[in-house]
């Protein structure tokens, strides 16, 4: 009699790619705002640009006429300048709820909050939504976050995480 294999033993035998992750992709009316807000916000730099798509962009990206890729440590952000509406703040516009940043101490997060106030109020940009970042929050864990918006409306969230947490 011949036993059959377990799903554990065949799934063993199956090499399962695992994805990692490369980039996030955000869309923007206004290209060289967005850049110059990563790069001053985040310290982000810029990598490369491309303003010739293929036939496959094209017909993903109606209306892209430059993509410009930052970069900050392993973390790759894809500026896609697109035509488009401006999107109104109670309409679901964004490609995703939003993206977390871990830092390594609580003060971080003082120091982010406090840089994102100064360029906002310095005037050198646009913002799709006029709305400043929330306060520093504690949560039972320790753990401490704040909410705010990029120029662009897409909500980023900057976190604290106590060793031992994940």
């Amino acid at each position: 009699m011949s036993e059959t294999p377990s799903a554990v033993t065949v799934a063993a035998q199956v090499r399962v790619p695992r994805p990692r992750f490369h980039h996030v992709g955000v869309q923007t009316n206004d290209l060289e705002n967005s850049v110059r807000w990563y790069g001053d916000f985040l310290g982000c730099r810029r990598a490369w640009s491309l303003d010739k798509f293929s036939e496959l962009t094209h017909s993903r990206l109606p209306g892209i006429r430059e993509l410009t890729e930052m970069v900050l440590g392993d973390v790759r952000f894809h500026l896609l300048g697109r035509a488009g509406r401006k999107s109104e703040p109670t309409e679901s516009a964004v490609q995703f709820q939003h993206f977390c940043f871990s830092v390594s101490a609580p003060e971080d997060l003082v120091l982010l909050r406090r840089r994102w106030t100064e360029l906002y109020e310095s005037g050198r940009y646009t913002f799709a939504i006029d709305e400043q970042p929330t306060d520093i929050v504690t949560d039972d864990d320790g753990v401490q976050s704040f909410y705010t918006y990029d120029v662009n409306g897409l909500e980023f969230e900057f976190t604290f995480v106590p060793d031992g947490q994940s």
